[in-house]
């Protein structure tokens, strides 16, 4: 169960970021339909790439980056993970820590991409929506292949921008991604403050940088 529910978060995660892929040409895309299409495109190629199968860190982040990463709402998303000290930290820590979350989400997605595989279907519940609403939560489940196992509830919040949709929280069997986070994160803020955050994050990217490119080197 412990593996099975790895798989399911570290996928959501991935998904997390992957729904929020907008171009110009889906901008008017529904949240759903653009839940459905973009997490297929990104299960897909998770499952047919072989160095990505292999473990090739270097190929999944250059993946991660060019079509998860730059669309994300990183900002709300931080905000909320950060949580009330948010208001606290200055322009300059708000922005550190955008970017040294969306770079521990990065190596997150690398390290879980190459985890994905066949034969875990998942089934978009209906959308609940009022029209002209600019907030919307989307739901799924992911079917297991065993017949007796339950499937896992699968949630995301997004909110509509002038790009289109963006997730910016996702929700696994009744966990909000942004209040796991906001746990570890309060406890660093109250041992060090902001600054004790911002590089706890940082030294933790370092080293997950570092195994990255060991990791590429030995294949």
């Amino acid at each position: 169960m412990r593996k099975v529910y790895f798989w399911v978060t570290t996928v959501a995660c991935m998904l997390y970021a992957a729904s929020a892929f907008a171009s110009l040409a889906s901008a008017q895309e529904a949240p759903d339909v653009l839940v459905k299409r973009v997490s297929q495109e990104i299960i897909d190629l998770a499952t047919s790439d072989k160095e990505i199968q292999a473990g090739n860190r270097q190929r999944i982040l250059a993946v991660v980056n060019e079509k998860i990463l730059p669309h994300a709402d990183f900002r709300r998303a931080t905000a909320l993970a950060v949580g009330r000290h948010w208001r606290g930290a200055t322009p300059e820590q708000q922005e550190r820590l955008i970017s040294e979350f969306r770079d521990l989400l990065m190596y997150t997605y690398a390290g879980a991409m190459s985890q994905i595989k066949k034969g875990y279907p998942l089934r978009f519940l209906p959308l609940r929506v009022e029209p002209n609403a600019d907030e919307v939560e989307v739901r799924f489940e992911v079917r297991r292949p065993q017949r007796s196992a339950e499937p896992i509830r699968v949630s995301y919040r997004m909110a509509k921008s002038a790009d289109g949709w963006k997730i910016y929280d996702v929700n696994v069997v009744g966990v909000w991604m942004s209040e796991a986070y906001r746990n570890t994160f309060t406890s660093e803020i109250n041992r060090g403050g902001i600054a004790g955050l911002i590089e706890t994050l940082a030294e933790k990217n370092k080293s997950l940088a570092a195994s990255a490119k060991a990791s590429a080197k030995a294949l």
